[in-house]
């Protein structure tokens, strides 16, 4: 009965990480599902989101143009992804690979930007942390108030936050240049020969995707009150195993695109009770890389081992005649 109790008050806390980690997971939705582009640029630019929102917060901006700011950096981080790989020829996992790299020692300059600007630049010192106080800090969600029956819960910001990236993407990828976008995904000969400028809608994919999961840690930097240089770790796993959970459980059900884009936020929900169910069942929290690990194994393998074990196999030839 205790263990139920814990688990079922520790529940609104892994809902809010699901929704924030489900804007990222949306992104990696962008790149894997519809460009089949396996971006690793995300670890680097989650982090990157994550740290421009908290510099700005801590220097008395508003917390909603630093997070604009923090999507504007993820763009820039998914540009550079993107022309590296079309403009230089470098193969897009070692693009994204790249551009992580060089953010790891970007990321812990602009945490130390605020001490760059008081004390100068030989003063200053990188910083691996940067706290956010709800106390001291002007912030648009903590997790904090994630039981509070009241408008700062922080599940209200979220859940909107969802739907609107959701509905602009929705949106977004109706109108001809996001159907190019598509396009170039699902046949990239096919899409030149029809006049589309492919390299341009990858670079496009990229710096949406990349935008996306900066802003998502801006959202997670607030809701956690901090950030951190490792904050983006893992996060492609994350996101590849919130999209496959949601893809392997919703597939047959979830038909329009939106609800596709939707299915993915749920399995990052999913991904995050699952992980807050086995954390009190006694796991270590060193052991969570391994149960991600596991877990995306699990759902990538379960397609193939269905229609391998699962699916009749028709009868090759016809019915002899009579």
């Amino acid at each position: 009965m205790n263990f139920l109790v814990s688990f079922l008050n520790s529940m609104p806390n892994a809902i809010g990480q699901g929704l924030a980690w489900g804007i990222m997971a949306v992104g990696v939705y962008i790149t894997y599902k519809i460009l089949d582009i396996a971006d690793l640029t995300v670890d680097g630019s989650l982090a990157t989101g994550g740290a421009v929102a908290a510099v700005l917060i801590t220097m008395g901006w508003d917390p909603w143009l630093a997070m604009l700011m923090a999507l504007i950096a993820g763009m820039l981080a998914g540009l550079i992804t993107g022309l590296l790989h079309t403009a230089c020829g470098i193969p897009a996992i070692l693009a994204g690979i790249l551009t992580q790299l060089a953010l790891y020692s970007i990321n812990l300059r602009i945490m130390a930007l605020n001490d760059i600007i008081t004390m100068g630049a030989a003063a200053a010192k990188t910083k691996p942390t940067l706290a956010l106080n709800p106390d001291r800090n002007a912030l648009a969600l903590s997790s904090r108030y994630v039981r509070d029956l009241a408008l700062n819960n922080p599940l209200l910001l979220l859940a909107v936050a969802v739907a609107v990236v959701i509905g602009v993407l929705y949106w977004f990828f109706g109108t001809e240049l996001g159907s190019s976008l598509r396009a170039t995904g699902a046949n990239g000969n096919m899409a030149r020969a029809q006049g589309i400028n492919t390299n341009r809608a990858k670079v496009l994919g990229l710096v949406i995707s990349n935008g996306l999961v900066a802003l998502s840690g801006a959202l997670l930097a607030q809701y956690s009150g901090s950030a951190t240089i490792d904050m983006g770790r893992g996060a492609i796993v994350i996101g590849l195993a919130a999209v496959i959970i949601g893809q392997v459980l919703f597939k047959k059900i979830f038909h329009n695109f939106s609800l596709k884009l939707l299915s993915a936020v749920i399995g990052a929900i999913i991904y995050y009770t699952v992980i807050t169910l086995v954390l009190r069942l006694g796991l270590e929290s060193t052991d969570l890389k391994l149960l991600t690990a596991a877990v995306v194994a699990l759902f990538l393998s379960i397609p193939y081992l269905k229609k391998k074990y699962f699916t009749k196999k028709s009868r090759k030839g016809g019915k002899s005649n009579a």
